[in-house]
């Protein structure tokens, strides 16, 4: 099978598109001139149900949507493309939108980003002690993008946005540099778009140099959903498993940090027999999701998904609260609703698929889950706690928010019990800037 990309200026040349109505068109248009829009052969020849659009989960999960964009958002910039504008012209009203949809969540671009002999290194982030992010310039992009990505800024065209580095010696160092890191996580876009040639020149020096401290090297990829034949028929596969062989015989973890937002990304045969290949360099494969409304928001689907991804040999991992970012007032759920869900499906599967964890918001202090919610001397509270922290001491301690049914993140939370502040804001504040602290935005 081919690879074929469809990008927003030739997805009209997809068959099935001509039996979509001119509204949908034109909302592809125009969301995917401020949103990034790609997909390609596989995901709408396989994945896509499309007697069931514009309901289809894939679909919604890979086409732009008109309520995508906020109404206000929508009009400007269909008016400006319906005036005859330039490009240049659509692209600098298109900027002032994205910038208004908090580009860069938790920090990222402020906080997150290391220093290395005094200059920032803006191909890295580094959040917590053991963890490092490395985003290699060639993988910065994907098989297809997903339409409530957190990292959309990488795709815009928005250099001041974008996280990407070419200098893989700058990783060997920082990670030789600072003893406490033990795991660097290949990110993007997404690190398995690049060929195998490219992808090693960042992880062979990693290999041999031999670093006692760095025990586990982690890939975030959607290839196993998106296009499984990277691992099967593309041209260079063999040497890709190949180098996954070659991490675990150098003594290092490999870990897949899979992307899977539905069951339907699971029953090609072309996926079981990638995972299988996979599993058999030795590595693992954990899998990962936010919770999203229009796509996955249903107990029945979850559970469908992680009972399917235990039985093909892979390790449920996180459930998400979808990012504060781009799109997210269309996905967005209320934290109770998230709650709630999370309890239905863990309750209602055995104990080796509890191993995922959630709902977790990946927010400024760090991963914040809800542990449930209770009523304590009278007043209902959320039961939250940190599963990583900008602060390791804050790991693992419980904490409560006054309840809020129509709470979607970390921001809309205030403390319970009449205090004032959650029992890690003094430190947060001497490592944040008060006045930089994540607001809610409009």
């Amino acid at each position: 099978m081919n690879y074929k990309a469809y990008m927003l200026h030739n997805y009209k040349t997809i068959p099935q598109i001509k039996n979509l109505s001119e509204d949908l068109i034109e909302a592809i248009d125009v969301v995917g001139s401020v949103l990034p829009f790609k997909t390609n052969n596989y995901v709408v020849e396989n994945l896509i149900d499309w007697s069931r659009i514009p309901d289809d989960p894939i679909f919604t999960l890979t086409f732009p949507r008109k309520e995508m964009l906020r109404p206000h958002h929508y009009e400007q910039i269909k008016e400006v493309m319906k005036s005859g504008a330039s490009k240049n012209e659509i692209k600098v009203i298109a900027d002032q939108i994205r910038l208004e949809l908090n580009p860069h969540p938790a920090g990222q671009l402020d906080h997150n980003v290391p220093e290395m002999d005094g200059e920032k290194i803006f191909g890295m982030q580094h959040k917590y002690r053991e963890t490092v992010l490395f985003f290699p310039g060639q993988g910065q992009t994907c098989h297809a993008y997903c339409t409530f990505c957190f990292r959309w800024p990488q795709f815009v065209g928005i250099d001041e946005l974008k996280f990407a580095s070419k200098q893989g010696e700058h990783l060997v160092k920082y990670v030789s540099d600072n003893q406490e890191v033990t795991d660097v996580l290949f990110t993007g876009g997404d690190p398995l778009i690049m060929k195998t040639k490219l992808l090693e020149t960042y992880l062979r020096p990693l290999l041999e140099s031999n670093l006692k401290n760095l025990r586990h090297i982690r890939i975030g990829t959607k290839a196993l959903a998106y296009w499984p034949y990277r691992f099967l028929t593309d041209n260079d596969s063999e040497d890709l498993l190949r180098l996954f062989g070659d991490i675990k015989k150098a003594g290092k973890h490999l870990a897949f940090m899979a992307h899977f937002n539905h069951p339907v990304e699971l029953k090609h045969p072309a996926v079981k027999d990638a995972i299988s290949k996979i599993l058999n360099t030795g590595a693992v494969i954990r899998t990962q999701s936010p919770v999203m409304k229009h796509i996955n928001d249903s107990p029945q689907v979850w559970i469908e998904m992680l009972r399917k991804q235990v039985e093909l040999g892979c390790i449920p991992y996180y459930m998400f609260v979808a990012r504060n970012t781009g799109a997210d007032h269309y996905f967005a759920l209320p934290l109770i609703g998230l709650w709630r869900l999370f309890r239905e499906v863990y309750k209602s599967v055995s104990g080796i698929c509890r191993t995922v964890r959630g709902p977790s918001m990946s927010c400024l202090p760090g991963k914040v889950q809800i542990l449930g919610v209770n009523k304590i001397s009278g007043e209902k509270v959320f039961n939250l706690g940190l599963i990583q922290g900008r602060d390791p001491d804050w790991v693992a301690k419980s904490f409560f928010a006054k309840f809020d049914e129509k709470a979607t993140w970390y921001n809309d939370l205030k403390p319970a019990f009449g205090e004032e502040k959650f029992f890690f804001q003094d430190e947060l504040d001497k490592i944040i800037k008060p006045e930089e602290i994540e607001i809610e935005y409009e």
